[in-house]
C-alpha cells in the first residue's frame, strides 16, 4: 500500500452516508467493483427520507430531477441534489447530498461524496469524486486505456497495478478541474489540487498543487 494513495489521505469519509463501502479498503478504486451490490444490500435500510422512483433507483428528499434526465439502476441519489436536463446516470452510481449532475453529464459506476459538482457536459466513468470536488464544463474522466491491459497508477516513478480494466480517477476533497480537461485512466488528485483548463492529467498529483496545462506543477503551500 502506498501511503499517499490511502483512502484516509484523499477522502473525508464523514462526508458520505455510505462510508461503509470503504471498510477494509486500502486504495479508493477498490470499491468500484462493489458499488452495484452495495446499493442493493443498502437500499432496504435507507431512511424514510428516501423513496424508490423506479426499479433499483432511490432518491433522497428535496432532490430535483429534470423530466429529461434518465436514471438507470442500481443507483442512490442523496438529498437536496439536482439532476439537470439530459443528465444520464447509467447505473451502479452513488451520489451524495447537495450534488449537481448537470446538462448532458453522464455518470456510470462511480461514487460521489457530498457537495460534488459535475454541472456541464461531463463524463464521469468508473471514478470517485471527493467532498466538494468540482469539474468544469467539458471535463472528461476517461476510464479505458487505448491499448489492451489493466489501468495502472504512476506514483514516484513506479506503476501500481489496480487490477481494473476500467478506472478513470479519484478526485480528493476540494479538488478543482478546469474546463475541457481530460483525466486519463489512473489519475489520482490529492486534496485541494487544481488542474488548469485544457490539461491532460495522468498519475498521482500531490495535494495542494496546481497542475498547469504544460505538465508543470506548482506547490500552493510554498510561498514565493
Amino acid at each position: 500500500m502506498i501511503e499517499c494513495l490511502k483512502v484516509s489521505n484523499l477522502l473525508d469519509l464523514s462526508e458520505t452516508d455510505f462510508h461503509q463501502i470503504f471498510e477494509g479498503v486500502d486504495h479508493p478504486w477498490e470499491i468500484l467493483s462493489k458499488i452495484g451490490e452495495f446499493i442493493k444490500k443498502t437500499a432496504p435500510s435507507l431512511p424514510d427520507s428516501y423513496r424508490m422512483i423506479r426499479k433499483d433507483v432511490w432518491v433522497g428528499e428535496d432532490t430535483v430531477i429534470a423530466d429529461t434526465a434518465f436514471i438507470e439502476g442500481p443507483a442512490i441519489i442523496g438529498c437536496n441534489s439536482e439532476i439537470r436536463h439530459n443528465a444520464f446516470i447509467r447505473g451502479k452510481v452513488i451520489i451524495g447530498d447537495n450534488c449537481v449532475i448537470g446538462n448532458a453529464t453522464e455518470v456510470k459506476n462511480s461514487f460521489l461524496f457530498n457537495n460534488v459538482q459535475a454541472p456541464h457536459f461531463n463524463y464521469v466513468g468508473d471514478s470517485i469524486m471527493g467532498y466538494r470536488s468540482h469539474i468544469g464544463a467539458g471535463v472528461i474522466l476517461s476510464n479505458v486505456k487505448s491499448i489492451p491491459g489493466n489501468v495502472t497508477v504512476r506514483v514516484d516513478g513506479k506503476l501500481l497495478e489496480t487490477g481494473l480494466r476500467k478506472f478513470s480517477a479519484v478526485l480528493g476533497d476540494y479538488t478543482e478541474v478546469g474546463c475541457n480537461s481530460v483525466l486519463n485512466p489512473g489519475t489520482i488528485l490529492g486534496r485541494k489540487t487544481i488542474v488548469y483548463p485544457l490539461t491532460s492529467a495522468r498519475g498521482f498529483i500531490p495535494e495542494n498543487h496546481i497542475l498547469k496545462n504544460d505538465g508543470t506543477l506548482r506547490n500552493m503551500s510554498v510561498k514565493k
